[in-house]
């Protein structure tokens, strides 16, 4: 479903609608398979060693992100050129958006990006690379800040960690599947599983699972992007610090995670070959003929 021009309103129930209903086709794949293996075994360990790990990785997920990433804080002490930079503008686009102040981090690495990570707007964090820094100006920084936050105040890295969930648990069942008899513990009386569709499902299960957590990634970022044009009066400065990201990320690549690549605000790859099939990010172009759509409304 292409993105309507819509205002951020309308956009977060729009992508909300969709990734419930994304969502849903998660949880139903994840109980077709159980029922197509015929045991419960598996679907128990595999779901509850997915529900831990994700559970983990919520509630840590903001010092693995940034630590990963060699992030440093931005404070008056620590980097105080940054902080003289960019704080203004995030208190004052967090006191519009009526939000916490952010705690802010810069990135050591020379690949124009940024990205949020937190569970809520509580424990929320917002880290830039120096390459964007050194990229941008401030009209450009302020859209992607914004961009940044919209994530915060919509609680994606909320509904990124519900989708990581059912996804993980769907691969891992899909690992278990091959040490688990075909009927799994059910009773010589009943009617086994079809051995034929289980395997099916074990080989594209996982892959269906990958290309829906996508999916809701991709549709998260439209609402971003709606809520950066609300909050900073105008879309352009966005749009334009995502032509200048669409041309410096692929001629400076960044050495990201996959497992991290939904949470930038553009995809830290090159994006070439079957890479596509799998972007954690809508292509440039239409989110910014969406935005554009936007001028004259925010």
């Amino acid at each position: 479903m292409r993105q309507p021009p819509i205002g951020e309103n309308t956009a977060v129930k729009w992508n909300g609608l969709k990734t419930t209903l994304l969502l849903g086709v998660m949880s139903g794949i994840l109980l077709l398979f159980g029922e197509l293996l015929g045991g419960s075994q598996g679907l128990v360990i595999g779901f509850g060693f997915a529900v831990v790990m994700n559970f983990v990785s919520y509630f840590f997920s903001e010092k693995i992100a940034l630590s990963m990433y060699r992030a440093q804080p931005v404070t008056p002490a620590e980097n105080p050129d940054v902080y003289a930079r960019v704080y203004p503008m995030t208190a004052e686009l967090c006191r519009r958006m009526e939000i916490p102040m952010p705690r802010l981090w810069v990135i050591p690495d020379h690949s124009p990006n940024a990205f949020a990570t937190g569970r809520d707007p509580k424990h929320s964090s917002v880290a830039f690379t120096y390459g964007i820094l050194e990229l941008m100006n401030d009209y450009e920084i302020e859209g992607v800040l914004a961009h940044e936050l919209g994530h915060v105040k919509n609680r994606d890295i909320l509904t990124s960690s519900i989708a990581a969930t059912l996804g993980a648990a769907i691969t891992m069942i899909a690992r278990f599947a091959m040490f688990i008899p075909m009927g799994g513990s059910r009773n010589d009386d009943d009617e086994g599983g079809n051995p034929f569709a289980a395997i099916l499902m074990m080989i594209l299960a996982p892959i269906a699972a990958i290309m829906i957590q996508m999916a809701i990634s991709r549709t998260r970022e439209f609402a971003a992007d709606a809520s950066a044009a609300k909050y900073t009066g105008s879309p352009d400065g966005l749009i334009h610090g995502l032509q200048k990201l669409e041309t410096w990320s692929q001629r400076i690549p960044m050495d990201a995670s996959p497992a991290t690549a939904h949470m930038f605000i553009i995809q830290p790859f090159s994006g070439r070959g079957f890479m596509k099939l799998f972007s954690t990010h809508p292509p440039t172009e239409e989110r910014i003929a969406a935005l554009a759509a936007l001028r004259g409304r925010v």
